[in-house]
């Protein structure tokens, strides 16, 4: 792939924000980004707080796009970025609602892709809201047990300040390449919310494409802003539905049976610990959910087919879900 033209003092980025009942958030977020290079574009899922007239009271310069109702992240993410086609940026960013973007976030997302053009998508360095010291997410990984998880969560900040490859960059504050978006194709609208990201930095993966890391580009993240605590019914129904697809719809058949015993594992392991939770009820629920999906024609209609072509992609992405179970204890 052709690396594309610099332009410098121009606008190479569009950030889309999805929006649902963000007021105690979204004038921070928005109040930070004043003194970014990029056009922001605010999606609002039905929000009943007032979150969407302040948006259009106080920020006339930020366009606003307002739903019906919540149909969740990934529609909400899908229309900001056809949107944005109007535009004709280079790279389009996803920022939460409940973050504060440092100073120079967006320039240096851009210049990571830049130095690589075979770089799908790359992620910021997401650190606690109100503990700046510690680390939210310092890129995402995918793991033979079927998890993902954030590198470096509830770490010093300081212990990831190195940028290197990562096997998805979290949807809460990363930057992905337009022209890559429009070969691999937008958010996955099934997923709703949760793990959408880890499933498009999977698809890029299969296709040769690379995600990375950049410590330069510092959101500070308050986590769970809409959803509530880190672990909810809600969460944790959607999540368990969603590694269900997750599995299915990227990994070929013979994929699936190579880490089964694997999977089984990650899903008892899974069980156990919402049971503890008090959750188990919801993490079985959704199980049951993901079960449904891909049995379903819209689920069947989205998996990614086997291609010969993608087949060395696909013995470096099982080698990372071998590799990421050592990770798994070690970020």
């Amino acid at each position: 792939m052709p690396q594309e033209k610099k332009t410098d003092g121009k606008i190479r980025s569009t950030i889309i924000i999805p929006n649902y009942n963000g007021m105690k958030y979204i004038e921070n977020c928005l109040t930070s980004l004043a003194g970014e290079p990029a056009g922001v574009i605010v999606v609002d899922n039905g929000s009943t707080d007032g979150s969407r007239e302040l948006v259009q009271e106080k920020f006339p310069s930020v366009r606003l796009l307002s739903m019906e109702k919540n149909y969740g992240f990934c529609v909400a993410v899908n229309a900001g970025i056809q949107e944005s086609e109007k535009d004709k940026t280079t790279y389009v960013i996803l920022l939460n609602n409940d973050t504060v973007a440092e100073p120079g976030f967006v320039r240096a997302l851009e210049m990571a892709l830049d130095r690589d053009p075979k770089a799908f998508s790359a992620a910021a360095r997401m650190v606690n809201l109100y503990h700046p010291e510690r680390i939210d997410d310092a890129g995402d990984y995918y793991c033979a047990l079927g998890w993902a998880f954030a590198a470096g969560k509830d770490k010093q900040r300081e212990k990831y300040d190195k940028p290197r490859r990562i096997f998805s960059a979290c949807g809460g504050a990363c930057i992905y390449r337009r022209s890559i978006l429009e070969k691999i194709g937008l958010l996955d609208e099934n997923h709703f919310a949760y793990l959408e990201d880890v499933d498009i930095g999977y698809r890029a993966g299969i296709h040769g494409y690379r995600n990375l890391y950049v410590p330069e580009a510092v959101v500070r993240h308050a986590g769970s802003g809409v959803s509530g605590s880190r672990h909810n019914a809600f969460k944790v129904k959607l999540s368990a539905r969603n590694s269900v697809y997750l599995v299915y719809k990227n990994m070929p058949p013979v994929q699936i049976l190579l880490n089964l015993p694997f999977l089984l594992a990650g899903f008892l392991i899974k069980t156990v610990f919402f049971v503890k939770k008090k959750l188990g009820k919801s993490w079985l629920q959704g199980t049951a959910a993901g079960l449904r999906l891909v049995c379903s024609s819209e689920g069947r209609k989205r998996r990614v087919r086997f291609a010969f072509s993608h087949f060395p992609a696909y013995c470096k992405i099982q080698w990372e879900l071998w590799r990421n179970l050592w990770y798994r204890v070690r970020l």
